[in-house]
């Protein structure tokens, strides 16, 4: 999905008998500092988009006469003629390699050539239109035009294969659609519609076009976007101003004013800014994405990701099969024994436990456990396998660690156990001590959560995704009768009557026969790592997300954190709306939209001494982009307060790990078996 499918969102209003005065300069709010133009001189511009490939257009023109409007390319802060022949525009928006232009009564779709078409007709819409006001676009390329029109307004979809058009919703069915202005997809199954009458701010579930109102006060709105951080912001005409909301449900904050008619809001393709229209000054701007008062240190680190164990060899690995195939190193978990030895643990997703000295010259490791004969992985199914590993608090003295695999002789299975360390030899575990304590049966075989940890209070804390899958079919996230979708909480050092393992009594759901007992918190998609911080004892979460968003969690007990209702902030499916089951979930702390990443890695708090600058930074990573960043979570304010990007781009990050002293370690697979960095000062 392009970035501008989303965020490039289309405003087109006619003039609201603005009295601004002319002499009026932009002002950005936070620091009551002037805003320059990008571009002046445009000839009433309405609307903004950025292409596909990074190109940045502008519809211009609200004259009657085609030569008086047309769509231009800004190149070095200029603007230079695109397409002409295209009366008033009213909106434009990029999709894949074209854009989408709207008359007040037609709709034009034009190729990064310049080439433009004639899209839809007005004699295609069901009944008589009154003048095209706000533009969008799903993943899927279908279009979205909101007609202002009296108590004939509505909005309609447009499908792109036939370029066939139906309702979704009218003024006649819900009189809050009565003056939609700015529009905008809020997710795959969701817009977002400003009434420019009333000032509400409205969701349209796709579906059925149900409307809920989730806010007001925007009356005049011009323009509406989110940044990649899930941070909401909108213009309104008539006071020529910017505001942002931080968080869905928060009060809107002065970003900027000033301006004498703002008219369409788009999100630069590096996301920290936004270019704004101004049609009565004939300017476009650039306005930093920011919410004053709550500032967000943004800077970059001075921090580099460099090879940790650079000549390790690991013990049994060739690096290719019996055929001569490449079989790349993936080690999933780094972690040790918290019992002073000195030694670092690697676990890899097929099976093997490497244990090697703490040591960056280390040459060779030691096979700790070998459990490939019982684990099942293939690359096919890559979820699976070796996913999680927890040594007991007192492991020096009781020599018990836990295991989290999917065994290879038992469908759709995944099982923790415990194991002990041989009596013979440290550097062993004794194979034949294994013993299950959780089977937990899945529908599918992907969102397998996996991490296992023990807590500041000595109990083990466990995770699994919600089955797998999309759209979590079954509601296991929601459903407190299963364990998928969840986080568990169980005590190992003692065996309630049939189990392997007991329910500490202070449990959320002891007592209750509506729930499992051993749920700590609930309504998880699929949390890929998560981790406690050595020092303030929080459990930080990352939930994978799916369409959107992905999210970042402070685990609490018995929370309620959303999924399938929820992805983020932001309503997820058909039944995900302003309910009163969303008003008992908790909010992640932090989210990013897939336009960034598209599968968050979790990872720790950095607690060690290596690299002071990030000491109390929670450092995490997405898998698909390669991106790095480390956030600092300010828990008096509620809110984030640094956000660092420390790596755009590069090896994907399976996994994080820490070591004793409470050094940070990336872990990625290689054909070289070279997969484990660290974080060091840069030089």
């Amino acid at each position: 999905m392009s970035r501008l499918a989303l965020l490039a969102v289309i405003l087109v209003l006619p003039f609201l008998g603005l009295a601004n005065d002319p002499a009026t300069r932009p002002i950005l709010a936070e620091k009551n500092t002037p805003l320059q133009p990008l571009v002046s001189g445009l000839n009433a511009p309405t609307a903004v988009a950025v292409s596909a490939d990074g190109r940045l257009f502008v519809a211009q023109g609200g004259a009657k006469e085609p030569g008086d409007a047309s769509i231009v390319e800004i190149k070095n802060n200029a603007p230079v003629p695109f397409v002409k022949g295209i009366r008033q525009p009213r909106g434009l928006i990029s999709w894949q390699q074209s854009l989408f232009v709207a008359e007040p009564k037609r709709i034009w779709r034009v190729n990064l050539s310049g080439k433009a078409e004639i899209y839809v007709e007005a004699k295609a819409f069901p009944q008589e239109l009154g003048e095209f006001t706000a533009l969008t676009v799903d993943p899927t390329g279908m279009l979205y035009v909101a007609d202002q029109n009296g108590t004939k307004s509505a909005i309609y979809r447009v499908e792109p294969r036939r370029r066939a058009v139906s309702r979704l919703v009218e003024f006649t069915r819900d009189n809050r659609i009565e003056a939609p202005a700015a529009m905008m997809q809020l997710s795959e199954y969701h817009l977002q519609v400003v009434d420019a009458r009333s000032g509400a701010l409205l969701q349209v579930r796709l579906s059925d076009g149900e409307v809920a109102q989730v806010g007001t006060g925007f009356a005049s709105a011009s323009g509406l976007a989110f940044d990649y951080f899930g941070r909401q912001y909108v213009a309104l005409a008539d006071k020529g101003e910017l505001h942002v909301i931080a968080r869905p449900g928060e009060n809107p904050v002065l970003l900027a004013s000033g301006l004498q008619a703002p008219r369409h809001l788009c999100l630069s393709r590096e996301g920290n800014s936004l270019f704004v229209t101004d049609a009565k000054a004939g300017t476009l701007l650039q306005v930093p994405t920011l919410v004053p008062g709550q500032h967000l240190d943004e800077s970059k680190l001075p921090v580099d990701i460099v090879p940790a164990f650079p000549d390790l060899q690991w013990s049994g690995w060739e690096g290719v099969d019996e055929r001569g195939r490449i079989t790349p190193h993936r080690p999933i978990v780094l972690t040790h024994a918290n019992d002073d030895s000195g030694r670092v643990f690697v676990a890899t997703q097929q099976g093997v436990i490497h244990t090697f000295p703490n040591d960056q010259t280390a040459k060779k490791t030691k096979i700790f456990l070998d459990l490939q004969n019982k684990v099942k992985y293939s690359d096919a199914t890559n979820e699976e396998g070796f996913l999680g590993l927890a040594f007991h608090p007192q492991y020096k003295t009781n020599g018990e660690f836990f295991v989290f695999y999917t065994p290879k002789h038992e469908n759709l299975t995944n099982v923790v156990c415990r194991f002990r360390v041989s009596k013979e030899d440290p550097d062993r575990a004794d194979p034949t001590s294994e013993e299950r304590l959780l089977t937990f049966k899945k529908p599918f075989w992907n969102h397998d959560g996996g991490t296992i940890c023990f807590g500041p209070d000595g109990y083990l804390y466990i995770t699994h995704g919600d089955g797998g899958a999309a759209n979590d079919p079954f509601g296991n996230g929601q459903n407190l009768k299963s364990l998928l979708g969840k986080v568990l909480r169980i005590n190992v050092d003692k065996k309630d009557p049939g189990k392997a393992y007991s329910i500490p009594s202070d449990n959320p759901f002891v007592g209750k026969d509506t729930a499992r007992e051993e749920i700590w918190a609930y309504g998880f998609r699929n949390i890929w790592r998560m981790s406690f911080d050595t020092k303030t004892g929080k459990l930080w979460a990352a939930d994978v997300g799916q369409n959107l968003w992905e999210e970042i969690d402070l685990v609490e007990k018995g929370g309620n954190y959303g999924w399938k209702t929820r992805e983020g902030l932001h309503p997820f499916g058909v039944m995900g709306k302003d309910s009163d089951l969303a008003r008992d979930m908790i909010d992640p702390i932090w989210e990013y939209h897939h336009d960034i990443g598209k599968s968050i890695t979790g990872g720790h708090v950095y607690r060690g001494k290596r690299v002071p600058q990030l000491e109390g930074l929670y450092l995490y990573a997405d898998y698909v982009s390669g991106t790095v960043w480390a956030l600092r979570y300010d828990e008096e304010k509620k809110r984030v307060t640094a956000h660092h990007e420390i790596r755009k781009g590069g090896f994907p990050v399976f996994s994080f790990g820490e070591d004793e002293r409470g050094e940070i370690y990336l872990l990625t697979s290689t054909p070289t078996g070279k997969g484990l960095f660290w974080f060091a000062p840069a030089k």
